[in-house]
């Protein structure tokens, strides 16, 4: 982890406290939410070249051609889930490990899936070092979910699908809540699904635009991947 003088310190809270403002200002209600960003390191996640503009309202690139996304939308999302404390959650696509600290905050438990190794091995390293205990990870393909552990009281996914995954919706509870982008390769709709009483509905929020989920519900590509277990393969 990184070392920080006191200096450095107090520049970054106040960096969190005016990101916190600005999410605010656009509408995030939920003030556990907005508390938890308030405090979570978010410049821990990115890159050492960007970690001035770690604040910053706009995605930042991580390793392995990835993003971690804009505070805003990390925001909205998490307030879309409506979390309790004592729900379990799943989340496809662990990424820098920002919006898994954000669940893990504000969550029982955290299971998180990534496909890219690497990823998912410095998440790990990081979070372990921050103290969260309540995390599961798995390399793997996430597009259809853990059934291992469902049922799952919320499941996020931070990449994009041309349709909403059918595993991921058997792995919801009843009630429970999904929120993933839907559409193109390029702009999507971020969509709220809810199930309720053995009822699926579907909610649009907001344009987006996403990376895409690559598996076996998700986007095809042409890169091979490491996977935990034959099970996991497109």
């Amino acid at each position: 982890m990184r070392s920080e003088g006191p200096l450095k310190t107090d520049y970054f809270e106040r960096q969190r406290q005016a990101m916190v403002r600005d999410l605010r200002r656009r509408g995030i209600r939920d003030e556990r939410v907005l508390e938890v960003m308030g405090r979570v390191p978010r410049h821990l996640f990115v890159p050492e070249e960007v970690v001035h503009i770690a604040y910053g309202d706009h995605p930042l690139p991580i390793s392995a051609g990835q993003t971690i996304s804009q505070p805003y939308i990390v925001a909205l999302m998490t307030q879309a889930l409506q979390l309790d404390p004592a729900h379990r959650v799943l989340e496809i696509g662990t990424g820098s490990g920002y919006q898994t600290a954000i669940l893990a905050e504000l969550a029982r438990e955290v299971y998180t899936i990534e496909r890219f190794p690497q990823l998912l091995e410095g998440a790990r390293q990081l979070l372990t070092q921050l103290g969260y205990t309540n995390i599961h990870y798995r390399c793997g393909n996430g597009t259809v979910g853990w059934p291992e552990h469902a049922p799952y009281d919320r499941i996020i996914a931070t990449g994009s699908v041309p349709e909403v995954p059918r595993s991921l919706v058997r792995q919801l509870a009843d009630p429970g809540r999904l929120v993933i982008p839907v559409g193109g390769r390029q702009v999507q709709t971020l969509v709220l699904v809810k199930k309720e009483e053995g009822a699926i509905t579907q909610e649009e929020l907001i344009p987006c635009s996403f990376l895409p989920l690559v598996g076996k519900e998700g986007w095809s590509d042409d890169y091979e991947y490491e996977y935990e277990d034959e099970d996991d393969r497109p």
